[in-house]
């Protein structure tokens, strides 16, 4: 079986060194390994990291010759809004919950969610279902929003030993002042001196290497 350990952004490669077109919904263009098919010819992905492949891109296969990758059409809902200023806070609203989601000029395209769905018409959306290639932001998405989700996990609890997930974040700073303040470096010592009026060792401190 062939191996394709490389890729090929769009336009770097000749057309004539293509031999193959594989057709790729979203989810599988962000396979780091995996058994493919382009047509009746069988190969493998091997990449050294993930990464996302786009439509046109190239897999170079060991050997020579290219396969090139078409998007997949996708059963999407495409949103839009009355005014530029409003298409914005709809999108911090998308934002806000993670989801993956592909801007465009004038309108924002997200996998279907009733639930999601119903909060963008409260919100004055429209919202249309359409068949289309899903070609969502790489950023935070690039691994997929559930590596999003790990990376978050890391940032903020791995120095407190805490687990915050998405829906503490917007409590993080009041819940746990004091695991946060003794990680990111902020000195707490003269507000623990008046409100406290003793001194102690608690709330895990001690591990960040502070002294109140």
């Amino acid at each position: 079986m062939k191996r394709a350990s490389a890729v090929l952004p769009k336009g770097s490669f000749a057309d004539d060194s293509v031999v193959g077109e594989v057709v790729l919904d979203s989810e599988a263009r962000l396979r780091r390994r995996a058994v493919l098919s382009a047509g009746r010819q069988q190969f493998l992905l091997d990449l050294p990291e993930l990464v996302p492949l786009n439509d046109g891109d190239g897999l170079a296969l060991d050997g020579g010759g290219v396969i090139r990758v078409a998007a997949a059409p996708e059963r999407l809902v495409e949103v839009t809004a009355k005014t530029p200023a409003d298409l914005v806070r709809i999108a911090w609203h998308l934002g806000n919950r993670h989801l993956p989601a592909q801007l465009l000029p004038a309108a924002i395209r997200i996998r279907p969610d009733h639930v999601i769905e119903d909060m963008l018409v409260g919100l004055g959306a429209t919202v249309a279902k359409i068949d289309a290639a899903f070609e969502p932001e790489g950023g935070a998405y690039a691994g997929g929003h559930h590596d999003h989700a790990q990376e978050h996990g890391h940032e903020h609890g791995a120095c407190c030993g805490h687990d915050h997930g998405h829906d503490d974040h917007a409590h993080a700073g009041h819940e746990h002042g004091h695991e946060h303040g003794a990680c990111c470096g902020h000195d707490h010592g003269e507000k623990h001196g008046h409100e406290h009026g003793h001194d102690h060792d608690h709330h895990g401190h001690e591990h960040c290497g502070h002294d109140h």
